[in-house]
């Protein structure tokens, strides 16, 4: 599998940054933070992007993952660790409501309230949304949207494992093993 050239870069601890700080797709931005990773998104959009494709159809966490996924063209899938703390914080600004729970899963809905924020800022949400298709237009050929949401789901997975303190030689092995797996059967694909 060959990766686009901005994933290569960034996989293989390259400067994938244009010297104006902007990505290769006109969206992303460094937000002065030198050597850090770029952001999608200006400070709040993701905000007005969660609340705008909740608005088209009440949504569970994961699908609004997949849902900006798919309008970026498999550019960009944000992390459960950035969407559930931006529904939580709608939530808590009265914009969005759980309309029904299954087990730790969450339906949430718009309110009156959100419906009010999105007629308001109607101007800022389509710009975004333009973004969003622009990226999507240009991005085409790039890595499809459900191995970039895997390879997220692995280095999370793994960040979250190690976090939890020091591994055992036997977990250690078979963490190893596990990878050596997943690198063969992708070569082998």
């Amino acid at each position: 599998m060959r990766l686009h050239p901005y994933f290569h870069a960034f996989a293989h601890g390259g400067d994938h940054r244009r010297p104006d700080g902007m990505g290769p797709y006109g969206l992303f931005r460094r937000h002065g933070r030198p050597g850090g990773r770029p952001r999608m998104f200006e400070q709040g959009d993701l905000r007005f992007v969660v609340l705008k494709l909740i608005s088209e159809k009440p949504s569970h966490g994961y699908e609004i993952i997949k849902a900006i996924e798919d309008r970026l063209g498999g550019a960009y899938a944000p992390s459960p660790g950035v969407i559930y703390p931006t529904l939580t914080l709608l939530e808590e600004m009265g914009a969005i409501r759980v309309q029904e729970t299954d087990g730790p899963r969450k339906l949430y809905a718009i309110t009156p309230e959100g419906e009010e924020s999105l007629r308001q800022n109607q101007a800022t949400v389509e710009a975004i949304f333009g973004r969003m298709a622009d990226v999507s237009a240009r991005h085409g050929g790039g890595p499809a949207p459900q191995i970039v949401r895997a390879m997220e789901n692995l280095r999370t997975a793994l960040r979250l494992r190690l976090s939890r303190g020091p591994l055992s030689a036997e977990q250690s092995a078979d963490i190893a093993n596990a990878l050596d797996a997943a690198a063969k059967a992708v070569e082998a694909s």
